[in-house]
């Protein structure tokens, strides 16, 4: 049978079979994995790409947006290089994004359009494990954010405490990553090193 050009036969990858955006790094397609009221964290399988049990969420704080990925993006050479502080290493992983909605959105394993505002840059391990900060496209209340800085304070706070808290294990130590805030232009050079650490990786 011979299927239509839009139509897959097959549920595509959503790390690898689904273009990072017709527009990126400006508005890119995000892949949520997790929304503010999941209390287990979930993670895209990165063998078959369904949503798989990571963990329950240890702390009391759930991700104060939707979590997710940008498509075909990867975290290596490229971006450990930009910004401070400096990384050893990428973590390896897709490039992370929260994205604002002022409407909940209940559901993960969906796909949206995302306009980055900015970012934060952590540093894991050594590893950069960078969280690019977007609005969802066309909402209503935040659809015309331009900046990080034009977010609520409290609301880049809470992403910096879920992250500085959200792998906390009771009754061992802490080693809270470090992690500074920084604005769209960084965060667009974020996304377009991470395309570039992807095709190089996967692409050759």
């Amino acid at each position: 049978m011979a299927f239509p050009p839009p139509f897959y036969r097959w549920r595509p990858h959503p790390w690898h079979g689904i273009e990072p955006g017709p527009k990126a790094p400006e508005i890119v397609t995000a892949y949520i994995e997790i929304t503010p009221f999941d209390t287990i964290k979930y993670e895209v399988d990165k063998a078959n790409g369904y949503l798989r049990v990571d963990r329950p969420q240890t702390g009391s704080a759930s991700p104060p947006t939707l979590y997710g990925f940008v498509p075909r993006t990867y975290c290596a050479a490229r971006v450990a290089a930009l910004g401070e502080p400096v990384a050893q290493r990428g973590d390896g992983d897709p490039l992370d994004i929260c994205v604002v909605s002022e409407r909940p959105i209940t559901r993960a394993d969906i796909l949206l359009n995302a306009r980055i505002v900015g970012g934060l840059r952590m540093i894991d391990n050594g590893e950069a494990d960078d969280k690019i900060v977007a609005v969802l496209e066309n909402d209503l209340f935040w659809g015309d954010c331009p900046e990080l800085t034009d977010l609520p304070a409290s609301l880049v706070e809470r992403l910096i405490h879920y992250f500085s808290t959200y792998k906390l294990v009771p009754g061992k130590p802490s080693n809270a990553p470090a992690i500074t805030s920084y604005d769209r232009a960084h965060a667009l050079r974020v996304i377009e090193a991470s395309i570039l650490d992807y095709r190089e990786q996967f692409d050759g």
